[in-house]
């Protein structure tokens, strides 16, 4: 028997109310393991902003402090923010432990690969806590505390490590021949497509050094200047991305945002917008069509630069911009900025969609600082 029209239609707005609900929870937790650790981000931006050895005021001594901190420090402040949210401190603590083993199997940054392993870590020392955990006598409670989290804590950082890493490893290799793939076939805004998600998960050296660097280099012995060295360093798809969540992003997101923009549009750190998309992965196709309108905006003006901007600065493009090719190269930076702001704006609702979340995005990231 078929059910009547209005009882299919209440069930369908039911079906997509709780797709709707289980998508905001989805991003509230992502946000409160990325939010809380935004202060960490900015430190390591001005970092190596200032110290790197293509920063403002290089200084090898200090610049070694880069490295470390991409690579181990903020992934474990990830795994760690996103292992309290499942168990509080001991869910910190086994998250901790178990990102550090993806950190050491890969060489590139696991941000993406924290955020799983951290709140799956505590999910399973919670599951014991309340089965195993609760029938221990008070007298070994500690004892059996202690050593079921560095158990459950060191078993997670070897899987990490053996298993992970690899794994890791094979989708940058992916990734890479994705874009030469696109490169091929010269559907150069397409590449777009693969390059932002790329840069989201940190594998944003291995695309642009790995593949669109050495491309660059060819292309520019043969004809004195390259787009492939501004399809990934081109700041403006970073830049209305943050635009957008300084004037439509949640209450929460907004006053770190100022900060941000100076290190990624001047200082060149685009990284330090990557952030803010996995708090609102929403935003990752405004990154996309952004990239996407920048590098057709570059293909129509015939715009290219002699050589990679390292930083990816505005400061750092117009210094390695053949003279003559300025009109093109501020074209397509302001021409993505303007769309992914654009994009962006419209995937945050303008402000009103995200005014229903402030609250909880609010009190999801105080009880990952409690």
């Amino acid at each position: 028997m078929t059910a009547p029209p209005d009882v299919a239609d209440r069930t369908a707005d039911s079906r997509i109310a709780r797709i709707r609900v289980a998508a905001q929870r989805f991003g509230g937790s992502l946000a409160a393991m990325v939010m809380p650790n935004i202060g960490a981000f900015i430190a390591w931006g001005l970092l190596t902003a200032l110290f790197a050895p293509n920063g403002w005021l290089p200084d090898p001594t200090l610049a070694a402090l880069v490295k470390p901190a991409i690579t181990y420090l903020l992934p474990v402040l990830i795994g760690a923010s996103g292992g309290r949210l499942v168990h509080g401190h001991r869910g910190a603590v086994v998250g901790a432990v178990a990102t550090i083993g993806l950190a050491v199997g890969t060489a590139v940054p696991v941000f993406f690969g924290a955020m799983i392993v951290g709140p799956l870590a505590a999910y399973l020392l919670r599951a014991f806590d309340r089965t195993l955990g609760s029938r221990v006598r008070p007298g070994f409670r500690m004892l059996v505390d202690n050593y079921s989290s560095g158990v459950l804590g060191g078993a997670m950082a070897v899987a990490g490590m053996v298993v992970v890493g690899p794994a890791v490893q094979a989708v940058t290799v992916w990734l890479g021949n994705g874009v030469q793939l696109l490169l091929d076939h010269h559907v150069l805004p397409l590449a777009s497509a693969v390059i932002e998600p790329a840069k989201v998960l940190f594998l944003n050296n291995a695309v642009n050094h790995g593949v669109l660097g050495p491309i660059g280099a060819a292309q520019a012995a043969a004809h004195g200047k390259a787009i492939e060295f501004l399809m990934e360093t081109n700041p403006g798809p970073g830049l209305g991305v943050l635009l957008a969540c300084l004037v439509f992003g949640p209450r929460s997101m907004r006053p770190t945002v100022p900060g941000a923009i100076v290190i990624h549009f001047f200082g060149g750190i685009h990284e330090i917008y990557f952030p803010y998309v996995l708090a609102r992965p929403r935003l990752l196709l405004a990154a996309i069509a952004g990239g996407a309108v920048g590098i057709l905006t570059l293909v129509i003006t015939d715009a290219g630069t002699i050589a990679t901007p390292s930083p990816g600065s505005i400061i750092a493009v117009l210094a390695v911009t053949p003279k003559g090719g300025y009109l093109g190269v501020l074209a397509g930076v302001t021409v993505a900025a303007a769309t992914s702001f654009a994009v962006g704006s419209a995937l945050l609702g303008f402000g009103r969609a995200e005014r229903n979340t402030d609250d909880t995005d609010l009190r999801e990231c105080r009880r990952a600082d409690d």
